[in-house]
């Protein structure tokens, strides 16, 4: 009898904490991280090499901050090719990711492990088939990728190059890390994970319809604002288009201001806001 009691407050208790268990994770990373913050010489990193971080509202500010010490509490950070990754690299690297889930909540990125970063592009061995059937081996060279498994690997020269260049529309780590977003779903198909069936539907008609445009805008050479690369498949438009929204907000609202509207409703912040001094 003792033992059948015991056993039932044994199931009982791995129920509630089976179903209690992200709240009770967030309680721990909150106890874990509330004391740590970034430290002066971490802050003039990012004031040095992230054009945003420069021009952020205090709250928002303070929002990355906190995002960027669990990122880096949780994540690996690891080089490669020879490449021996710095309290500096690790920053840009976790600031630049943590900007797209800024006011979201813990965990960010739950299915990231680790980030590899190389000294600049690289190669990949590729192979393919001809019609004949017969295999091919090539490599391609890279600036960076996204794996579902939880893996990405990025140059480390284009990251910078990325800092560097704040409103040109190009940045690594945003387009990776959308594609992260994009993962979450199990799927690599431009569409992130959103909370209502009502917001999915509002997505895929304002999202098909912009990509459709680029599309037609890039063959027909007409004007555009989003890269030309984002007319690639829908998974690239979401990544490109990311980078655009974050890097050249005024173009992008100017150019299709239901989509610019689209991504501030997903992304829960307005880059306007920290972009006029770009």
């Amino acid at each position: 009898m003792i033992i059948n009691s015991v056993l039932l407050l044994a199931l009982v208790l791995f129920v509630l904490i089976y179903w209690r268990w992200s709240m009770i994770q967030r309680y721990i990373w909150k106890r874990k991280y509330i004391a740590q913050g970034l430290s002066r010489n971490d802050k003039a990193v990012l004031l040095k090499y992230m054009s945003i971080y420069r021009h952020m509202t205090d709250k928002d500010r303070a929002s990355l901050e906190r995002h960027i010490v669990w990122f880096l509490g949780e994540k690996r950070i690891l080089g490669r090719d020879g490449l021996k990754v710095n309290r500096a690299m690790e920053l840009v690297v976790a600031a630049d990711a943590c900007l797209l889930v800024l006011n979201k909540p813990w965990p960010l990125y739950p299915n990231v492990k680790e980030v590899l970063l190389y000294p600049s592009s690289y190669y990949v061995p590729q192979t393919s088939k001809d019609g004949a059937g017969l295999v091919n081996y090539h490599t391609s060279v890279r600036q960076g990728e996204s794996w579902p498994g939880g893996t990405l690997v990025l140059s480390w020269h284009d990251v910078l190059e990325g800092n560097r260049l704040p409103g040109d529309g190009h940045n690594l780590v945003f387009h990776e890390f959308a594609h992260q977003l994009d993962q979450q779903t199990g799927q690599t198909n431009g569409t992130p994970a959103l909370i209502s069936r009502e917001q999915y539907t509002h997505w895929a008609k304002v999202f098909q319809r912009a990509y459709s445009n680029l599309k037609s805008h890039v063959a027909y050479q007409m004007p555009h604002v989003i890269h030309s690369y984002g007319a690639t498949n829908e998974a690239e438009f979401f990544a490109v288009v990311t980078e655009t929204f974050i890097e050249k907000p005024a173009e992008l609202k100017s150019y299709d201001p239901e989509l610019f509207t689209l991504l501030c409703q997903y992304y829960q912040f307005n880059p306007s806001d920290w972009a006029k001094s770009f």
